[in-house]
């Protein structure tokens, strides 16, 4: 395990809308208003045709070979995820969602392009005093948190 300890900084309430990409607009937000690290809670609906990445097809082969799932239909959402800087120094969101509709759920990460479907709400809480950032692991083929 690998740690890093952080303290809570501005805590701010987003109302995504129509049509929006998830992970674009949020790191767009993080930009503007100088957000290096932050943790994230969301729920909402997303649109269909959005995507996520639902897992390695072997999960042992490296580097890691994701798996996507595109959804087929509007469904309701919830959330988690992180967002700390890359090697740039670019704000980037690691979230996954689980994304239901009736009595089937998917759940990924949100990376391939989660779009909103009419609202989703945010909350985001800015960590401060701490220097977490993502780096390129060759070896497994994406950008690890480096507490």
């Amino acid at each position: 395990m690998k740690y890093s300890e952080a303290r809570l900084g501005r805590i701010f309430v987003l109302r995504l809308e129509d049509g929006e990409i998830v992970h674009e607009v949020i790191e767009k937000f993080a930009r503007e208003n100088n957000i290096r690290f932050a943790g994230l809670i969301i729920l909402g609906g997303a649109g269909g045709g959005s995507r996520l990445v639902v897992g390695p097809e072997k999960g042992d082969e490296r580097p890691v070979n994701p798996m996507e799932q595109e959804l087929d239909d509007v469904t309701e959402v919830a959330g988690v995820g992180t967002l700390f800087p890359d090697e740039d120094g670019n704000p980037m969101l690691h979230m996954h969602m689980a994304c239901g509709r009736e009595d089937k759920t998917v759940t990924g990460c949100i990376r391939k392009g989660v779009r909103v479907w009419q609202i989703m709400e945010v909350i985001l809480y800015e960590l401060v005093n701490t220097t977490g950032k993502r780096v390129l692991d060759s070896r497994l083929g994406f950008k690890l948190l480096i507490p």
